[in-house]
């Protein structure tokens, strides 16, 4: 079963584990780097910040990519419906009375 909208295949759970957890170490990394970083508290806490503030707008567009795209899907598929039901009814030898 694909997902909607996708001709690929469904994401194994393999795949998500590894992304999963490449996200976690790139967190990880970048968290630790920030924290040892010799400098004053105050640019280590706008570098939080901003590294959080990143990753949150990173989900928030992956989100409404896919919302668009789940969108689309939707409207593709009433078209389609309508286009069966027009097809279904529609006699080509019918003669007009």
């Amino acid at each position: 079963m694909t997902k909607a909208g996708s001709s690929s295949a469904p994401t194994t759970a393999a795949f998500f584990a590894q992304a999963a957890l490449a996200f976690g170490l790139a967190l990880l990394a970048v968290s630790i780097g920030i924290a040892f970083l010799p400098v004053d508290g105050w640019v280590r806490a706008f570098l939080a910040v901003g590294m959080l503030f990143t990753v949150t707008s990173a989900f928030t567009l992956a989100k409404c990519v896919r919302d668009r795209q789940e969108d689309s899907y939707l409207v593709s598929r009433v078209d389609q419906a309508r286009l069966d039901k027009l097809l279904a009814e529609h006699d080509p030898f019918r003669q007009a009375a």
